[in-house]
């Protein structure tokens, strides 16, 4: 009995872990030839990013755009001149950083 408690105690343990592990959160940015760009979000498991935040920061950090993903799990915004990031904020540890550099056509 002792053993089975221990093993069922494991077993969820390990079946936790993996849920807490499963929603990683997913973002990737595209120019789309016309000046702007569009980043498409959202989470491993499949859960939708929509209402997350955007934000489009210039080199020295300074919020240019701040947004939110649709409910398409998309967010559009003019290119900003020179260079940016764009930041992808669910929240602690779901925290993406996309450097403009890595975002092409």
């Amino acid at each position: 009995m002792k053993r089975a408690l221990t093993l069922f105690v494991v077993a969820a343990i390990v079946s936790l872990a993996s849920v807490a592990l499963a929603h990683t959160p997913l973002c990737t940015c595209y120019q789309n030839g016309d000046g702007t760009v569009t980043c498409e979000g959202g989470f491993s498991d499949g859960s939708s990013a929509a209402g997350v935040t955007m934000r489009v920061k210039d080199a020295s950090g300074k919020e240019l755009i701040t947004g939110a993903i649709n409910d398409s799990n998309e967010f559009t915004f003019k290119k900003p001149e020179g260079d940016y990031t764009v930041v992808f904020d669910a929240g602690e540890g779901h925290s993406i950083v996309i450097n403009g550099k890595d975002i092409v056509e």
